[in-house]
């Protein structure tokens, strides 16, 4: 078994999927010095949104978090497209966005998700600042969004 990211996302039972197409005039990822910006990665698989609403209302916390992870595998992908994930030094920010029911507080566990995959796939690298934000809307009503900021090689 490898101890590289590819190697630890084997070793969790996933693989990358494609990069999400943008859905509006961006670029998934963007290179600046030894930063890659990763832009708003939705939970999306195979073209399609994997669940839609507010969490709290119709969306477990628990399904949110499941969700959370699937953007940060759209983030990986991304990432690895631009520059590999092997030149990954540091998962520096992620900033979660939760489409949150009226009295919805647990956005923190929700982002959980996406903060835990980094852990298991880059060990100390992916331990990184965060903001977990609860929000009115996303975009095409997704309940997650995640965005990242790491250094690289």
């Amino acid at each position: 078994m490898s101890n590289g990211p590819h190697g630890k996302l084997a070793e969790l039972g996933l693989e990358l999927p494609e990069v999400v197409p943008p859905v509006a005039s961006y670029v998934p990822a963007v290179q600046s010095g030894q930063h890659v910006y990763v832009s708003g990665q939705l939970p999306m698989a195979d073209g399609k949104l994997l669940a839609t609403g507010k969490v709290g209302a119709g969306v477990s916390a628990e399904q949110a978090k499941q969700l959370a992870q699937r953007c940060a595998l759209n983030a990986l992908a991304a990432i690895d497209s631009l520059v590999g994930l092997e030149n990954v030094v540091k998962i520096v920010k992620l900033t979660g966005f939760v489409a949150s029911a009226p009295g919805f507080t647990g956005q923190p566990a929700v982002i959980n998700g996406a903060s835990d995959l980094f852990g298991a796939v880059f060990g100390e690298a992916g331990r990184h600042a965060r903001s977990a934000v609860g929000v009115a809307e996303l975009p095409l009503d997704a309940p997650v969004e995640v965005e990242v900021i790491v250094e690289v090689a």
